[in-house]
């Protein structure tokens, strides 16, 4: 705890494990205790994707839709703080501070949200995380829904389907959207399926990459090295930043890296969180972004995300 009482930034995501039913760590409080800064700060600093221009930070949204990868109690105090007034509230702040970008998935959910956004005048940007399946909503409703500047096919199936020799699936994905009218791209958790998109010369407008190569088979698993950074449910090899913002620096496109914190595994102290935004941004193409998900119900996670995106990403 800080000596005013409230949890040093990430620090309730490290520990949040350990909370039992009767923590004092009740829904409902304020996320620090402070009052909403008057105005609006400047945009912080922008890449230029397709015909677009995109905050080098974008709001990632796996704390709303209650994917923690801290287990079960940090999943539903993320469901139960974000309901959809808090989405557009957090949504609101992020543009408050800067950010002009959100990724999202379940496009079900959010498209009346982006709604009510942009009744109350909000220019805020949206990239869609999509998995492509035959039970998934088609990219031209998506983008007629949630008016999506690009949509981007899932990472963790982008990842299944290369195992499995179904590259294919993901390549006619990419065409898909580029016939609803947006920017197409790819994620992956896996530097080798990035890599191969690009050696073969896809036509993608932008990959999403996670920082950890958090869906490796079992016979994968065995032949790595006992060390990770942390174990909770999948583990964290210390070594995959490195290895996927080493890829990242070889291709064109632009990139936007995602898990920079290792999902909240890297957040012990003040001092980790900007060392991890440093590596980042010191390791990715200036071309490229970070996509980062916040939890602003203890600390206030989105201006110090925007603070250390000016420090390091200018």
């Amino acid at each position: 705890m800080a000596p005013n009482g409230h949890l040093e930034r990430r620090a309730f995501l490290a520990r949040v494990p350990g909370i039992v039913a009767g923590s004092a760590l009740v829904l409902g409080q304020t996320h620090d205790g402070r009052a909403d800064p008057p105005g609006r700060a400047a945009l912080l600093p922008t890449i230029q994707m397709g015909g677009h221009r995109v905050t080098r930070l974008i709001a990632g949204c796996n704390p709303i839709l209650g994917y923690s990868y801290m287990g079960p109690v940090m999943d539903l105090h993320m469901r139960e703080y974000f309901t959809p007034e808090r989405i557009g509230e957090f949504l609101t702040a992020c543009e408050r501070e800067g950010l002009n970008t959100h990724q999202f998935s379940n496009p079900e959910k959010m498209a009346p949200v982006f709604r009510r956004l942009r009744e109350q005048g909000s220019k805020m940007q949206f990239i869609c995380l999509h998995a492509g399946g035959p039970d998934q909503m088609p990219a031209k409703q998506v983008v007629e829904d949630t008016r999506s500047i690009a949509i981007v096919h899932h990472g963790g199936v982008t990842d299944r389907l290369f195992q499995e020799g179904k590259s294919g699936q993901v390549h006619d994905f990419v065409k898909q959207v580029h016939d609803a009218g947006v920017m197409a791209g790819v994620s992956a958790h896996n530097p080798d399926c990035i890599k191969r998109v690009a050696d073969e010369g896809w036509e993608v407008d932008l990959f999403m990459a996670c920082f950890y190569h958090i869906t490796r088979t079992p016979e994968e698993l065995k032949a790595m090295p006992p060390v990770v950074t942390a174990q909770i449910g999948r583990p964290f090899f210390a070594a995959d930043p490195a290895r996927m913002t080493a890829v990242l620096r070889q291709v064109k496109t632009p990139c936007l890296g995602f898990k920079i914190l290792a999902a909240g595994r890297s957040c012990d102290s003040e001092g980790a969180v900007r060392r991890a935004f440093q590596f980042a941004f010191a390791n990715l193409k200036p071309t490229d972004g970070v996509i980062v998900g916040m939890y602003p119900q203890y600390h206030d996670q989105i201006r110090q995300n925007a603070d250390l995106t000016r420090e390091y990403g200018a």
